[in-house]
Formats: structure tokens, sequence, C-alpha cells
């Protein structure tokens, strides 16, 4: 082998350790550029999260804060003057926007009972059924915020509001509601029924399954249904405004009611309704409180809200 062809052997060696060094060097770099680009990503993504939770806090926390303040804004403990419809319109609009999320319901807590029933059971439901649940989010003389959570087939039985004005929403899942308003003037019968109470007769004023995503439902003390009963046809979650709220010495008590058919105690009178619409009408009697009834108080998880 000649000096020359030596010198060629050892350049082009020299060449091809430099190109591996020169390689390994660039791998090098990439692994490192790959990892430093794969920590950003991360960091980025965290913080990313970090702002849109942090933007659904504030956005939840501004919808209860502000529902909070229309109600304190408007509302009075004796419930005179009673809220304007211009205030209602607004508490309804912004009830229309309020999502499970904004009061703290997550998907785990949205749990279901167990049994089924038909339509014709709306007022019956089995031992088995869950308890519904109960979230205090503010009580004051004023007002009552609050979240009722039902399983499958539990009920609230029918039940009054008296001189009260009641603003309802379904946040998810679907009720069945029953709805009656008192006929005026007041017409009573004795009752042979085993409470042996007198009768006062009602007129519907709805039989319907609400299912979310719907609009605000308002109640007030001598219209919209201002007694009702509610039973869960699935989970469901609603979202209540009283005002004023349940006060024993003001005389804002809660009675519990048992519809029996028009035709039970109709004597014929004239006062008593002839438009031929006789389904429409119940005769409710006063009942004590169901000893089968309870609900099971939850910590409210949903934002805060600053009194």
């Amino acid at each position: 082998m000649t000096e020359r062809t030596k010198r060629a052997l050892l350049n082009w060696e020299g060449c091809r350790f430099a190109l591996a060094v020169f390689r390994e060097d660039c791998l090098i770099k990439h692994r490192k550029y790959l990892h430093l680009r794969r920590w950003m990503y991360r960091r980025l993504r965290k913080m990313g999260q970090k702002v849109f939770h942090a933007s659904s806090s504030s956005s939840s926390s501004s919808k209860i804060q502000a529902l909070y303040e229309l109600c304190k804004q408007n509302f009075t403990p004796s419930g005179t003057p009673p809220p304007s419809p211009e205030v209602i319109q607004k508490l309804r609009s912004l009830m229309d926007t309020i999502t499970p999320a904004d009061v703290g319901l997550t998907e785990d807590i949205r749990d279901d009972g167990h049994g089924s029933f038909g339509l014709n059971q709306f007022n019956r439901a089995g031992p088995w059924v869950k308890p519904i649940t109960y979230l205090d989010i503010h009580e004051c003389d004023s007002f009552t915020m609050c979240v009722f959570c039902f399983p499958t087939s539990s009920v609230i039985p029918l039940h009054d509001h008296p001189g009260m004005t009641v603003l309802s929403k379904v946040l998810y899942g679907s009720l069945h509601v029953k709805a009656y308003d008192w006929v005026e003037p007041a017409q009573i019968q004795r009752s042979t029924a085993p409470s042996n109470s007198p009768v006062r007769l009602a007129k519907l004023a709805a039989d319907k399954v609400v299912t979310a995503p719907c609009e605000t439902q308002v109640l007030y003390p001598k219209i919209g249904g201002n007694l009702h009963c509610f039973t869960a046809v699935a989970p469901c979650a609603v979202l209540d405004v009283l005002t004023p709220p349940y006060n024993n010495a003001a005389g804002r008590t809660c009675t519990y009611y048992h519809d029996y058919p028009y035709s039970g105690f109709s004597v014929g009178n004239e006062d008593e309704p002839r438009d031929g619409n006789e389904e429409e009408y119940a005769w409710l009697a006063p009942l004590p409180g169901p000893k089968d009834f309870y609900t099971i108080p939850r910590k409210y998880r949903g934002p805060a809200i600053e009194v």
C-alpha cells in the first residue's frame, strides 16, 4: 500500500469518525430538544387547565353570586311587596343559564336509586327508593337558595307554599310535576277520609314531565301551582329559590295533602265547577307530615357566596 493510499484511508476513517461524532451529537441534541418540547407542552397544558378551571370557577361563582345579589336586593322577610314581574324575569333569565357544574354537581354525585314505576304511580314510591339529598346554598330571613337531588322514583309529596313565591329549575334529568291552585272563594266539604279532615277544592295547574334543559318554572302565592308534588322519572336535580322562606312563626308552615278525585266529595252545590272539566279539579285533605319522607343534608360544594 502506497503512502498516498494510507493517507487517503486515514483521512477517510477520520471523516467517518468525525461524521459519527457529529451524528451522535445531533442525536443527543435532538433528544434534548424532544425532551424540552415535551416538558414545555406539559407545562403549557397544565397552565391551560388552571386557566380553564379558574375561568369556569369564576363563571360559576359569578352566576351564583349574581343570583344571591338579585335575591338580596329584591326580597323581604315578609314577602311584601311581592317581587315585580321584572325581577322575576331577571331571576328566570339568570337561572336558565345555571348548569349542574355551577352548583358543584359533578357526574359522580348524580347517582341513581332502584326501582321503576309507571305513569299511573306518580304518588307512590317503594321503600327501596333512595332518599332525596338536600344542598343548602344560602338561607336567610328573606329567601332560601337550595338544591334537591332525586334518585329515580323518589317523591316529594304534595305540599303547599303559603304566601310564597318559588322559582324552580331542573338542572339535569326528568321530573314529573303535579300541581294545584286553590279554587277561590274557598269551597270546603266534610270528609269521611281516615284523617277526618275537611277537604278543600283545588284546580289542577300542571301535570307534566319536565326534562332538562328547560326553562325556570315559577309559582306564586295564589297561581302557578302553589301546591305541588315532585316525582323523579330519572335521576335529577332541582335548583329552588323560595321567598319568603318557610317560617312557622310567620304562618308559613309547610302542609302536606292528599288529593281525592273531584267526584268523591261533590254534592252538587251551585258554586262547584260545571264547565265539563271536572277531571281538572280535586279535593285536597291536609295530612300530618309523612313519616316515610325525609331528606338527607349534603354539603354544598359549589362556589362560595360572598354575603
